[in-house]
Protein backbone atom coordinates (compact mmCIF):
# COMPACT_ATOMS: atom_id res chain seq x y z
CA UNK A 1 0.00 0.00 0.00
CA UNK A 2 1.04 3.61 -0.51
CA UNK A 3 -0.15 7.08 0.42
CA UNK A 4 -1.68 9.02 -2.46
CA UNK A 5 -3.88 11.97 -3.32
CA UNK A 6 -7.01 10.45 -4.84
CA UNK A 7 -9.55 11.95 -7.23
CA UNK A 8 -12.86 10.07 -6.91
CA UNK A 9 -15.04 12.60 -8.77
CA UNK A 10 -14.40 15.51 -11.14
CA UNK A 11 -15.41 18.12 -8.55
CA UNK A 12 -12.15 20.04 -8.27
CA UNK A 13 -9.37 20.43 -5.74
CA UNK A 14 -11.54 20.44 -2.62
CA UNK A 15 -13.01 17.03 -3.46
CA UNK A 16 -9.60 15.33 -3.45
CA UNK A 17 -8.65 13.13 -0.52
CA UNK A 18 -5.38 11.85 0.90
CA UNK A 19 -5.71 8.11 1.34
CA UNK A 20 -4.05 4.79 0.61
CA UNK A 21 -4.18 2.55 -2.41
CA UNK A 22 -2.32 -0.39 -3.88
CA UNK A 23 1.15 0.38 -5.18
CA UNK A 24 1.28 0.17 -9.00
CA UNK A 25 3.25 -2.53 -10.77
CA UNK A 26 5.51 -1.77 -13.73
CA UNK A 27 4.66 -3.23 -17.12
CA UNK A 28 7.50 -4.53 -19.34
CA UNK A 29 8.56 -1.08 -20.63
CA UNK A 30 7.89 0.84 -17.41
CA UNK A 31 9.82 1.81 -14.31
CA UNK A 32 8.43 2.00 -10.78
CA UNK A 33 9.69 5.12 -8.99
CA UNK A 34 9.74 5.93 -5.28
CA UNK A 35 8.56 9.54 -5.49
CA UNK A 36 10.48 12.12 -3.46
CA UNK A 37 8.95 15.27 -4.99
CA UNK A 38 6.07 16.08 -7.34
CA UNK A 39 5.40 19.46 -8.87
CA UNK A 40 1.93 20.96 -9.25
CA UNK A 41 0.79 22.10 -12.68
CA UNK A 42 -2.27 24.05 -13.81
CA UNK A 43 -3.09 21.02 -15.95
CA UNK A 44 -3.35 18.88 -12.80
CA UNK A 45 -5.90 21.32 -11.38
CA UNK A 46 -7.94 21.32 -14.58
CA UNK A 47 -7.88 17.54 -14.78
CA UNK A 48 -9.36 16.95 -11.32
CA UNK A 49 -12.17 19.37 -12.23
CA UNK A 50 -12.92 17.51 -15.48
CA UNK A 51 -11.89 20.57 -17.51
CA UNK A 52 -8.90 19.11 -19.32
CA UNK A 53 -9.10 17.34 -22.68
CA UNK A 54 -8.05 14.09 -20.98
CA UNK A 55 -10.28 12.58 -18.32
CA UNK A 56 -8.75 9.57 -16.52
CA UNK A 57 -11.20 7.06 -15.14
CA UNK A 58 -11.78 7.78 -11.40
CA UNK A 59 -10.48 6.92 -8.94
CA UNK A 60 -7.08 8.17 -10.09
CA UNK A 61 -4.06 9.97 -8.67
CA UNK A 62 -3.35 13.41 -10.17
CA UNK A 63 0.13 14.71 -10.94
CA UNK A 64 2.15 14.92 -14.14
CA UNK A 65 5.75 15.35 -12.92
CA UNK A 66 7.82 13.58 -10.31
CA UNK A 67 11.39 13.02 -9.21
CA UNK A 68 12.63 10.10 -7.17
CA UNK A 69 14.52 6.81 -7.14
CA UNK A 70 13.86 3.78 -9.31
CA UNK A 71 12.49 0.95 -7.16
CA UNK A 72 11.80 -1.66 -9.84
CA UNK A 73 12.05 -2.01 -13.62
CA UNK A 74 9.91 -3.88 -16.12
CA UNK A 75 11.23 -6.90 -17.98
CA UNK A 76 11.98 -4.94 -21.18
CA UNK A 77 13.58 -1.88 -19.55
CA UNK A 78 17.20 -1.40 -20.60
CA UNK A 79 18.02 2.17 -19.61
CA UNK A 80 17.49 2.08 -15.84
CA UNK A 81 18.17 -0.02 -12.76
CA UNK A 82 16.92 0.13 -9.16
CA UNK A 83 18.62 2.94 -7.26
CA UNK A 84 18.86 5.36 -10.20
CA UNK A 85 17.84 8.96 -9.45
CA UNK A 86 15.34 10.06 -12.12
CA UNK A 87 12.68 12.48 -13.18
CA UNK A 88 9.61 11.03 -14.85
CA UNK A 89 6.22 12.05 -16.14
CA UNK A 90 2.78 10.72 -16.86
CA UNK A 91 -0.64 12.20 -17.52
CA UNK A 92 -1.45 11.33 -13.90
CA UNK A 93 -0.17 9.39 -10.90
CA UNK A 94 2.61 11.54 -9.44
CA UNK A 95 0.97 12.76 -6.19
CA UNK A 96 1.76 9.43 -4.54
CA UNK A 97 4.58 7.57 -2.85
CA UNK A 98 5.10 5.49 -5.97
CA UNK A 99 4.39 6.04 -9.66
CA UNK A 100 4.94 4.02 -12.82
CA UNK A 101 6.20 5.72 -15.97
CA UNK A 102 7.34 4.59 -19.37
CA UNK A 103 11.12 4.38 -19.71
CA UNK A 104 10.60 6.75 -22.67
CA UNK A 105 9.27 9.37 -20.23
CA UNK A 106 12.01 8.91 -17.64
CA UNK A 107 15.41 10.63 -17.51
CA UNK A 108 18.41 10.30 -15.21
CA UNK A 109 18.69 13.17 -12.71
CA UNK A 110 22.20 14.63 -12.48
CA UNK A 111 23.84 14.25 -9.08
CA UNK A 112 23.98 17.99 -8.50
CA UNK A 113 20.25 18.55 -9.00
CA UNK A 114 17.93 17.95 -6.03
CA UNK A 115 14.60 16.15 -6.30
CA UNK A 116 12.44 19.25 -5.80
CA UNK A 117 14.18 21.15 -8.59
CA UNK A 118 14.19 18.07 -10.81
CA UNK A 119 10.45 17.63 -10.47
CA UNK A 120 9.88 21.07 -12.03
CA UNK A 121 11.90 20.58 -15.21
CA UNK A 122 10.17 18.15 -17.51
CA UNK A 123 6.74 19.73 -17.98
CA UNK A 124 7.62 23.43 -17.56
CA UNK A 125 10.94 23.59 -19.35
CA UNK A 126 9.98 20.85 -21.79
CA UNK A 127 6.97 22.90 -22.89
CA UNK A 128 9.04 26.09 -23.13
CA UNK A 129 11.88 24.41 -25.01
CA UNK A 130 9.56 22.73 -27.52
CA UNK A 131 7.68 25.97 -28.18
CA UNK A 132 10.71 28.26 -28.42
CA UNK A 133 13.15 26.00 -30.28
CA UNK A 134 11.12 23.49 -32.30
CA UNK A 135 8.04 25.61 -33.05
CA UNK A 136 9.24 29.23 -33.09
CA UNK A 137 12.94 28.74 -33.93
CA UNK A 138 13.69 31.65 -31.59
CA UNK A 139 16.93 33.41 -32.51
CA UNK A 140 19.32 35.42 -30.36
CA UNK A 141 18.42 39.11 -30.57
CA UNK A 142 14.75 38.54 -31.38
CA UNK A 143 12.09 40.08 -29.16
CA UNK A 144 9.64 37.79 -27.36
CA UNK A 145 6.56 38.63 -25.30
CA UNK A 146 5.58 35.99 -22.73
CA UNK A 147 2.16 36.18 -21.07
CA UNK A 148 1.61 34.59 -17.67
CA UNK A 149 5.34 35.03 -17.27
CA UNK A 150 5.53 34.46 -13.50
CA UNK A 151 3.83 31.05 -13.56
CA UNK A 152 5.52 27.69 -13.92
CA UNK A 153 5.64 27.42 -17.72
CA UNK A 154 5.85 31.20 -18.20
CA UNK A 155 8.87 31.63 -15.95
CA UNK A 156 10.56 28.66 -17.61
CA UNK A 157 10.02 30.39 -20.97
CA UNK A 158 11.57 33.59 -19.59
CA UNK A 159 14.57 31.69 -18.23
CA UNK A 160 15.10 29.70 -21.42
CA UNK A 161 14.62 32.72 -23.72
CA UNK A 162 17.31 34.52 -21.70
CA UNK A 163 19.60 31.52 -22.15
CA UNK A 164 18.94 31.68 -25.91
CA UNK A 165 19.83 35.37 -26.09
CA UNK A 166 16.41 36.89 -26.78
CA UNK A 167 15.10 40.27 -25.67
CA UNK A 168 12.28 39.46 -23.28
CA UNK A 169 9.07 41.32 -22.46
CA UNK A 170 7.27 39.64 -19.57
CA UNK A 171 3.53 40.01 -19.09
CA UNK A 172 2.18 39.64 -15.54
CA UNK A 173 -1.19 40.24 -13.91
CA UNK A 174 -0.03 42.09 -10.78
CA UNK A 175 2.99 44.27 -9.89
CA UNK A 176 4.27 41.85 -7.23
CA UNK A 177 5.14 39.35 -9.97
CA UNK A 178 7.43 41.69 -11.88
CA UNK A 179 10.51 41.07 -9.74
CA UNK A 180 10.74 37.32 -10.31
CA UNK A 181 10.51 37.73 -14.09
CA UNK A 182 13.27 40.36 -14.08
CA UNK A 183 15.42 38.12 -11.91
CA UNK A 184 15.12 35.38 -14.54
CA UNK A 185 16.00 37.63 -17.47
CA UNK A 186 13.10 39.85 -18.55
CA UNK A 187 14.30 43.27 -19.67
CA UNK A 188 10.80 44.77 -19.74
CA UNK A 189 7.68 43.94 -17.73
CA UNK A 190 4.09 44.82 -18.59
CA UNK A 191 1.42 44.59 -15.88
CA UNK A 192 -1.51 44.05 -18.21
CA UNK A 193 -4.02 44.43 -15.41
CA UNK A 194 -3.14 48.12 -15.09
CA UNK A 195 -1.22 49.08 -18.26
CA UNK A 196 -2.24 49.48 -21.89
CA UNK A 197 -0.75 46.34 -23.45
CA UNK A 198 -1.08 47.60 -27.02
CA UNK A 199 0.65 50.92 -26.34
CA UNK A 200 3.40 49.41 -24.19
CA UNK A 201 4.30 46.81 -26.84
CA UNK A 202 4.43 49.55 -29.47
CA UNK A 203 6.59 51.77 -27.28
CA UNK A 204 9.03 48.99 -26.38
CA UNK A 205 9.41 47.70 -29.95
CA UNK A 206 9.39 51.06 -31.72
CA UNK A 207 6.11 50.16 -33.38
CA UNK A 208 7.45 46.98 -35.02
CA UNK A 209 5.78 44.47 -32.73
CA UNK A 210 7.30 41.30 -31.32
CA UNK A 211 8.99 38.48 -33.18
CA UNK A 212 7.58 35.75 -30.94
CA UNK A 213 4.53 35.68 -28.67
CA UNK A 214 4.45 32.85 -26.10
CA UNK A 215 0.91 32.79 -24.75
CA UNK A 216 -0.22 30.98 -21.62
CA UNK A 217 -3.48 32.90 -21.18
CA UNK A 218 -5.54 33.28 -24.36
CA UNK A 219 -8.59 35.54 -24.31
CA UNK A 220 -8.23 39.31 -24.70
CA UNK A 221 -4.43 39.23 -24.46
CA UNK A 222 -4.17 36.89 -27.44
CA UNK A 223 -6.66 39.00 -29.40
CA UNK A 224 -4.66 42.16 -28.73
CA UNK A 225 -1.38 40.53 -29.75
CA UNK A 226 -2.77 39.48 -33.15
CA UNK A 227 -2.21 43.13 -34.12
CA UNK A 228 1.19 43.49 -32.48
CA UNK A 229 3.34 40.96 -34.33
CA UNK A 230 6.44 41.88 -36.31
CA UNK A 231 6.91 40.83 -39.93
CA UNK A 232 7.53 37.09 -40.02
CA UNK A 233 6.61 36.68 -36.36
CA UNK A 234 5.38 33.53 -34.64
CA UNK A 235 2.44 33.32 -32.24
CA UNK A 236 2.54 30.32 -29.90
CA UNK A 237 -0.77 29.33 -28.27
CA UNK A 238 0.48 27.27 -25.31
CA UNK A 239 -2.36 27.48 -22.78
CA UNK A 240 -5.69 29.13 -22.02
CA UNK A 241 -5.68 29.90 -18.31
CA UNK A 242 -8.18 32.71 -18.93
CA UNK A 243 -10.68 30.05 -19.97
CA UNK A 244 -11.35 31.87 -23.25
CA UNK A 245 -10.23 30.52 -26.62
CA UNK A 246 -10.33 33.19 -29.32
CA UNK A 247 -10.18 33.23 -33.11
CA UNK A 248 -7.70 35.06 -35.33
CA UNK A 249 -8.90 37.22 -38.26
CA UNK A 250 -6.76 35.58 -40.94
CA UNK A 251 -6.08 38.83 -42.78
CA UNK A 252 -3.77 39.79 -39.91
CA UNK A 253 -1.24 36.94 -40.37
CA UNK A 254 -1.43 37.63 -44.12
CA UNK A 255 -0.54 41.32 -43.76
CA UNK A 256 2.55 40.63 -41.63
CA UNK A 257 3.39 37.14 -42.90
CA UNK A 258 3.35 35.88 -39.33
CA UNK A 259 2.49 32.36 -38.25
CA UNK A 260 0.27 30.85 -35.56
CA UNK A 261 2.07 27.70 -34.46
CA UNK A 262 0.46 25.16 -32.11
CA UNK A 263 2.74 24.13 -29.25
CA UNK A 264 1.21 21.06 -27.60
CA UNK A 265 4.28 19.55 -25.92
CA UNK A 266 2.47 16.51 -24.51
CA UNK A 267 1.29 15.36 -27.94
CA UNK A 268 4.79 15.89 -29.38
CA UNK A 269 6.30 13.77 -26.58
CA UNK A 270 4.03 10.85 -27.40
CA UNK A 271 4.84 11.02 -31.11
CA UNK A 272 8.59 11.60 -30.81
CA UNK A 273 9.76 9.95 -27.57
CA UNK A 274 13.48 9.84 -28.43
CA UNK A 275 13.56 13.51 -29.39
CA UNK A 276 11.77 14.28 -26.13
CA UNK A 277 14.29 12.26 -24.12
CA UNK A 278 17.17 14.06 -25.80
CA UNK A 279 15.53 17.41 -25.03
CA UNK A 280 14.97 16.48 -21.38
CA UNK A 281 18.59 15.39 -21.01
CA UNK A 282 19.81 18.67 -22.49
CA UNK A 283 17.59 20.70 -20.17
CA UNK A 284 18.84 18.80 -17.11
CA UNK A 285 22.43 19.34 -18.22
CA UNK A 286 21.76 23.08 -18.43
CA UNK A 287 20.21 22.98 -14.95
CA UNK A 288 23.24 21.12 -13.57
CA UNK A 289 25.55 23.70 -15.19
CA UNK A 290 23.54 26.60 -13.78
CA UNK A 291 22.69 27.89 -17.27
CA UNK A 292 18.97 27.77 -16.48
CA UNK A 293 17.55 28.07 -12.97
CA UNK A 294 14.12 26.58 -12.19
CA UNK A 295 12.36 28.46 -9.41
CA UNK A 296 10.53 26.63 -6.62
CA UNK A 297 8.44 29.22 -4.81
CA UNK A 298 6.89 26.82 -2.29
CA UNK A 299 7.75 23.33 -1.05
CA UNK A 300 4.94 21.66 0.88
CA UNK A 301 4.42 18.25 2.46
CA UNK A 302 2.08 15.94 0.56
CA UNK A 303 -0.60 16.53 3.22
CA UNK A 304 -0.84 20.17 2.11
CA UNK A 305 -1.67 19.37 -1.51
CA UNK A 306 -4.84 21.49 -1.42
CA UNK A 307 -2.90 24.57 -0.31
CA UNK A 308 -0.44 24.07 -3.15
CA UNK A 309 -3.09 23.45 -5.79
CA UNK A 310 -5.10 26.49 -4.69
CA UNK A 311 -1.96 28.63 -5.00
CA UNK A 312 -1.81 27.55 -8.63
CA UNK A 313 -5.50 27.98 -9.45
CA UNK A 314 -5.64 31.39 -7.74
CA UNK A 315 -2.57 32.64 -9.67
CA UNK A 316 -0.58 33.06 -6.44
CA UNK A 317 2.31 30.77 -7.37
CA UNK A 318 5.50 32.14 -8.88
CA UNK A 319 7.47 29.49 -10.70
CA UNK A 320 6.60 26.02 -9.46
CA UNK A 321 4.96 24.76 -6.26
CA UNK A 322 6.28 21.36 -5.19
CA UNK A 323 4.96 18.60 -2.95
CA UNK A 324 7.49 16.76 -0.76
CA UNK A 325 6.36 13.13 -0.83
CA UNK A 326 9.20 11.50 1.14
Amino acid sequence: MMRAVICNTFDGVDSLVLGTMDSPKPRPHQVLVDVHAASISFMDCLMVAGKYQLRPQPPFVPGTDAAGVVAEVGSEVTRFKPGDRVICGNWSGCYAERVVASQDATVLLPDGVDFETGSTVRHCYGTARYALLDCARLQAGETIFISGAAGGVGLAAVDLARHLGATIIAGVGTPDKAGITRAHGAQEVIVYGSEDLRQRIKDITGGKGVDVFFDNIGGEIFSTMTRLMNWGGRMLPVGFTSGEIVSVPMNLPLLKNYSVVGSYWGAWVERFPQASLDADAQLLAWVAQGSIKPHVSASLPLEEFRTGMHKVTQRLAQGRTVLRVR
